[in-house]
């Protein structure tokens, strides 16, 4: 082959940025995340409003590979219960995804609007996550972040169908995995007790999901003084790991027996006995009729607000606490084997962690955490006057619209170079 045949450092071509201000209107700033922007963003030749994630590349590698690896497994999916990837633009400095606009409210939301809240209610809502989840796992997707906070109504209607956002995290399950990652409370043992894992964490979560809207207590807690972290995250690990949890009275009273089967073989421990998605949907209380139809609302709503209404177990600080220990013996490991590429140190214990939207420079540590689930430590934007929001503009612009992410953390133990 001639030497001019050969094509070294091929020119990327790339969007100008004229290209998507050409096509959309980007609206009000609605969140800042730890990898992203949210905007509100409408389409200009169809009115159309969307949710656009805007990636910053200077802002280092695991923003790079965050967007990237949204964009790849987006553009893997289709299924009415996952919101869908519409448009995707990479500039010389940035990466725009544009998205489904969820305007429905999230499920904690929802439960306490309801004059009247059942297990089928419940029923309803897994099944449709576990439709989801069955479909990103025939496509060997590992979602990995599955929780309360990532579960929204598509929109405001009566009969609206329930959907799954916050791919950032996701894998394609090409072997088992090792990196931890995830939110605390919805972590499976294999994951904390850092062996190698695929996707029954996705079925574990859903477990933990189900415990929840059923009762509105989480499964794993700890009494500690939400101030004594070290202590509450070690009781609570230990928990998890041991499968220790209970169907305590009288919050499981009105429960039936069938919907306590299917949430202990999805919280089984052992994740080779633990039922698949698809066997989750095939189980009686999903798809046999057998979930009550016996009022529940009163007591689950007490739980929620006792037990969410102050975010009590979202507190970036702790969560990053967690990883940080999760992570060390892996990364003690990886020093002793040769210098993996995907190999990044583990940050020192007196390091502070940054805050939740700032996204760290080259190189930074891994550890990344978001607190955007918390109420009560993130306010919602100022609204644009008017003259600004032409993009947004409208009744539901004040309706929290993002459902990108939550405590979730990553430990970016797979870096490539963006």
């Amino acid at each position: 082959m001639p030497f001019g045949c050969l094509t070294i450092g091929e020119k990327k071509d790339y969007h100008n940025p004229s290209d998507v201000t050409d096509k959309y209107d980007l609206g009000q700033l609605v969140k800042s995340e730890e990898f992203c922007e949210i905007f509100r963003a409408k389409d200009k030749s169809t009115m159309k409003m969307y949710t656009c994630k805007k990636f910053l590349k200077k802002d280092g590698r695991k923003v790079r590979k965050a967007a990237k690896n949204e964009i790849l497994i987006l553009k893997m999916v289709k299924h009415p219960n996952i919101l869908q990837l519409v448009d995707v633009f990479e500039t010389k400095k940035e990466y725009f995804l544009f998205l489904e606009l969820a305007t429905g409210r999230e499920v904690f939301d929802w439960i306490l609007d309801q004059g009247y809240y059942s297990e089928r209610d419940t029923s309803n809502v897994v099944r449709q996550v576990l439709e989801a989840v069955a479909y990103l796992h025939s496509l060997q997707i590992v979602h990995r972040n599955l929780k309360l906070e990532n579960l929204v109504y598509y929109n405001r209607l009566k009969h609206s169908k329930i959907v799954i956002s916050d791919f950032h995290l996701a894998k394609l399950e090409n072997g088992l995995i090792k990196d931890p990652c995830g939110t605390p409370e919805y972590l499976a043992p294999e994951v904390v007790g850092r062996q190698r894992y695929g996707r029954p964490v996705d079925c574990w979560a859903i477990g933990v999901i189900m415990y929840i809207l059923l009762s509105g207590n989480p499964p794993f807690y700890d009494e500690t003084d939400d101030d004594d972290y070290e202590n509450h995250d070690k009781n609570l690990f230990r928990k998890i790991l041991a499968g220790d949890y209970e169907f305590d009275s009288p919050y499981w009273d009105d429960i039936s027996d069938s919907a306590k089967t299917l949430v202990a073989r999805l919280m089984e421990v052992d994740q080779d006995q633990r039922l698949t998605a698809q066997e989750a949907i095939n189980h009686e209380w999903i798809s046999g009729g057998a979930a009550s139809d016996k009022n529940i609302k009163e007591n689950v709503c007490a739980q929620i607000e006792k037990n969410f209404a102050r975010a009590k177990w979202k507190k970036a600080v702790r969560v990053t606490t967690i990883m940080k220990r999760l992570r060390a013996p892996e990364q003690s490991e990886s020093k002793s084997n040769s210098p993996a590429a995907d190999a990044v140190p583990a940050p020192a214990p007196s390091e502070a962690p940054a805050p939740a939207s700032a996204a760290g420079p080259e190189g930074a540590p891994a550890v990344v955490v978001t607190d955007a689930a918390a109420p009560t430590s993130q306010q919602d934007p100022a609204p644009e006057p008017a003259a600004a929001g032409a993009a947004g503009a409208g009744p539901q612009e004040a309706e929290p619209a993002s459902r990108c992410n939550g405590d979730a953390v990553t430990t970016g133990a797979q870096d490539e170079q963006g």
